[in-house]
């Protein structure tokens, strides 16, 4: 990200007020991708908290990430109610059949996985997101079928 891109959201957001932080944060992953520990250290500077303050803040929120993802960001629901209908399963069958451990990208930048402690649809479990589309009561048919068509997309 550009120091003129970074200033661009600052700029949004004026008088250095804390308030903003949630906003500033979500900016920056929507033009990024991620967040940095770089990025995060000059949101601090700017809202004049510490570091790890913000580090802090970033981490509670389960919709912040890290590292890039892949053209394919799947998420995986692990909260109480996917978990004891199966969902540890799929995410070992997604692991192995798209060769990419949860919380990584593969080396080709196609797929990622991430673990979500709960997505808020515990009557629809177990659930999964592929980008921004959700799949609900998932089957092992519908993983089948989930994971054929987005390789199938990459070849």
């Amino acid at each position: 990200m550009t120091k003129e891109n970074l200033e661009s959201i600052f700029s949004k957001y004026p008088g250095n007020k804390k308030d903003g932080l949630l906003p500033i944060l979500q900016e920056i992953q929507d033009q990024q991708g991620y967040l940095t520990d770089e990025l995060l250290a000059e949101v601090g500077k700017y809202l004049n908290l510490p570091s790890n303050k913000v580090y802090g803040v970033a981490t509670f929120y389960d919709q912040f990430r890290f590292h890039s993802q892949g053209q394919y960001h799947i998420r995986i629901c692990n909260g109480t109610a996917c978990h004891l209908i199966g969902s540890s399963t799929y995410l070992a069958e997604l692991e192995k059949q798209l060769k990419v451990k949860a919380g990584s990208t593969s080396k080709d930048r196609k797929f990622s996985i991430e673990i979500s402690n709960c997505m808020g649809a515990c009557d629809s479990a177990p659930v999964i997101q592929i980008n921004d589309v959700f799949y609900t009561h998932v089957t092992d048919s519908d993983l089948d079928r989930c994971i054929r068509s987005i390789k199938e997309k990459t070849e």
